[in-house]
């Protein structure tokens, strides 16, 4: 440092330094986000689970009359949505801790594109599914 520039100090607390630099205040929903999924994902992944296990050795035909009952689409599209936004949560608070500086902002926005579309071709797939199971009745 230049011994003739003049060495300005700033006078603030503790408290004046760090106002502005804290929470976002989206913290808490974040969390409760990633808890109530994942709380309404127990259930959905033992129905699917026992769906599956039911389904067993069955042939094209039967897992398409299977996709084709309303309940059964709904509680696979509920699954999907449920998953995938859990994905993203989790994935976006890896991305906010371990991504910074000009990388964050795209990290960001791969994360929930990413998930976004996988979880829009599972619903997709889902509703095609649906719409043959129903048709072959």
């Amino acid at each position: 440092m230049n011994a003739s520039a003049p060495h300005i100090e700033v006078m603030r607390s503790q408290l004046g330094r760090a106002r502005g630099l804290g929470a976002g205040h989206s913290g808490v929903g974040h969390w409760w986000a990633e808890r109530v999924t994942a709380a309404s994902l127990l259930p959905l992944s033992t129905w699917f689970v026992v769906q599956m296990f039911r389904l067993g050795g069955a042939d094209h035909a039967e897992v398409v009359k299977w996709g084709g009952k309303p309940v059964n689409a709904t509680m696979l599209i509920a699954l999907i949505i449920t998953t995938f936004y859990h994905a993203q949560l989790g994935l976006q608070v890896i991305v906010d801790d371990y991504v910074h500086g000009k990388a964050h902002l795209p990290a960001r926005l791969l994360v929930k594109i990413g998930t976004s579309l996988l979880g829009l071709l599972g619903v997709i797939a889902v509703i095609k599914l649906f719409v043959r199971g129903s048709n072959a009745k």
